[in-house]
C-alpha cells in the first residue's frame, strides 16, 4: 500500500472516563471490524485542535459526548498505511452516552482499568492508561 500524506500520520485519540462510585472506568469500543477493543481515534482534523479532533472522533466512534480535558496524557505510535502514525492522546469524562450514533455497528463497553489495559494492544497505550487516575488526580478531577 502507497504511503499516504503526513496529514494521515498525525492523530488524536481519547480515553473516555467515568467514576462508577469508587471505581474508575473506561470506555472501550470495537474497531470497524470488530476485531480489537480500542479508544476513539482518528486524524486530527486541519480547523480543530488535538483535544477538539479527540472529542469528534469520541461522538462519531463511541457515540460519546463529555468534558475533554485540553492537556494531553500522553502520545504513542502505531504503524498503519505503510508508515508510523503518532497520536496524542487525551481524556473524556463522559456525560452522555448516545443511544445512536455515526458509527453504532461498533460495540462499546465500560471496563474497570486493568481490564482495559487487558483489551489494548499497544504496550504504550497500556502504560499511558495505567497512568489516568494519577492524572486527573494532578488535574483536580479525583
Amino acid at each position: 500500500m502507497a504511503e499516504k500524506s503526513s496529514y494521515y500520520y498525525k492523530q488524536s485519540a481519547v480515553i473516555p472516563f467515568r467514576s462508577d462510585g469508587d471505581e474508575l472506568q473506561i470506555l472501550m469500543i470495537t474497531s470497524r471490524k470488530k476485531k480489537r477493543w480500542i479508544i476513539p481515534k482518528g486524524i486530527i482534523e486541519p480547523h480543530l485542535s488535538a483535544a477538539d479532533s479527540a472529542a469528534k472522533e469520541a461522538l462519531e466512534e463511541g457515540g460519546i459526548k463529555g468534558n475533554t480535558l485540553p492537556q494531553a496524557i500522553g502520545n504513542y505510535t502505531y504503524e498503519k498505511w505503510g508508515g508510523t502514525c503518532r497520536a496524542e492522546v487525551f481524556v473524556m469524562e463522559v456525560t452522555q452516552l448516545l443511544e445512536q450514533w455515526d458509527e453504532d455497528f461498533r460495540d462499546r463497553e465500560w471496563l474497570a482499568i486493568p481490564q482495559a489495559i487487558e483489551r489494548i494492544a499497544e504496550k504504550k497505550l497500556k502504560e499511558i492508561c495505567a497512568t489516568l487516575p494519577g492524572f486527573l488526580q494532578k488535574q483536580g478531577i479525583l
